[in-house]
């Protein structure tokens, strides 16, 4: 297999084909993207027969900033619209078993016209997958079936434990009734892409403290408020009176960058809308301070060069710890509940 399919959010298909691009070539897996403006779809072609299982074997998912969902596979023509499941079913036969399976759609107003045809196809599909033997428990692939159109869809698999744990990569999170903003989302889709879940009972405790800055009205803190944190939120807007009668936070009127905490914390959270070089000069120095353990931040990008902004100031980040022998983590993601912007996360070992 050498096409490696991969969605991601309508306008960012230069991005991600610059992304992967560049990645490849770092690994010595050659080829070219295929990316139409608009289509949340980038396909990358790589010059070996079996240069997409490759890619998609040595490449860290998670290290992806543009990419939300991948697998590596091939298209499928459709021509009877009596009988798309044979030739469906005979793509599926040159993959590698999966354990699962999962329809899709691409994330474009199209994409979404393909929804009825993807449930309605879904029961017969699984039928002659498991009549035909094509799925193993236990696999380490899932296979990933895509309606283009009609007449035409996409076919292949990617590793369960090295893509998205959402279908397209998107976090269906419900909005929570109490929270004063949507951009409460932001965040908690950051802990659930950055966060393993066996370790949010440690990382997301109750009783840990933590700063927002750009708090107002509340959204990131009620997220923190919810998982039982002491909150300082620092923002000279209004927060949320639900919140301020918690006990749980603490309204500072200040600036976000000028605010100093007294103590350490263990979580920063940054929303504030600003140059993203400020924002992560800013993030990067109350690193080097020990002010947070961990941090969960995002960067508003500018109109060009966006792939290219965000990689600067992530190679940036790393110097300046580099330099100063600051071991930490550090990685950056385009998420569903982002619009023009990408969200760190860092995490300071040692």
């Amino acid at each position: 297999m050498n096409h490696l399919y991969m969605h991601c959010r309508p306008g960012f298909e230069k991005e991600c084909a610059a992304e992967i691009t560049d990645i490849a070539n770092d690994l010595g897996i050659y080829g070219y993207p295929k990316a139409e403006a608009g289509s949340a779809l980038v396909t990358y072609v790589t010059h070996e027969p079996e240069g997409a299982l490759d890619l998609i074997r040595k490449l860290a998912f998670y290290k992806l900033i543009f990419v939300r969902q991948w697998f590596a596979g091939t298209a499928v023509e459709l021509p009877d619209p009596s009988d798309r499941l044979t030739p469906l079913l005979a793509a599926a036969e040159a993959l590698p078993n999966a354990c699962d399976w999962w329809t899709e759609t691409l994330d474009t107003n199209d994409g979404k016209a393909m929804s009825a045809l993807s449930k309605k196809f879904a029961r017969p599909f699984a039928a002659g997958l498991k009549k035909r033997g094509l799925l193993k428990p236990g696999s380490p692939w899932r296979l990933h079936l895509v309606f283009i159109s009609g007449n035409y869809a996409l076919l292949g698999v990617a590793p369960v434990a090295n893509s998205a744990q959402w279908p397209m990569g998107i976090a269906r999170l419900r909005q929570p009734s109490q929270a004063p903003s949507r951009a409460t989302l932001k965040l908690e889709e950051a802990w659930h892409h950055f966060i393993p879940a066996e370790d949010w009972d440690t990382r997301l405790t109750g009783g840990l403290r933590g700063i927002d800055l750009g708090a107002a009205p509340g959204g990131w803190t009620w997220q923190l408020v919810n998982r039982g944190m002491f909150v300082d939120a620092v923002d000279n807007g209004p927060m949320a009176e639900s919140l301020m009668e918690t006990g749980q936070v603490t309204h500072h009127l200040e600036d976000g960058f000028i605010y100093q905490p007294k103590k350490p914390v263990y979580w920063l959270v940054c929303d504030i809308a600003d140059k993203p070089a400020r924002v992560a000069n800013m993030i990067g120095e109350r690193a080097l301070d020990g002010q947070f353990k961990e941090a969960v931040f995002n960067l508003k990008l500018p109109m060009k060069q966006r792939y290219a902004e965000v990689v600067k100031l992530r190679d940036r980040l790393l110097d300046l710890f580099a330099e100063h022998d600051l071991k930490a983590e550090l990685a950056f993601k385009q998420l569903y509940h982002d619009r023009e912007e990408v969200t760190g996360h860092l995490r300071l070992l040692g």
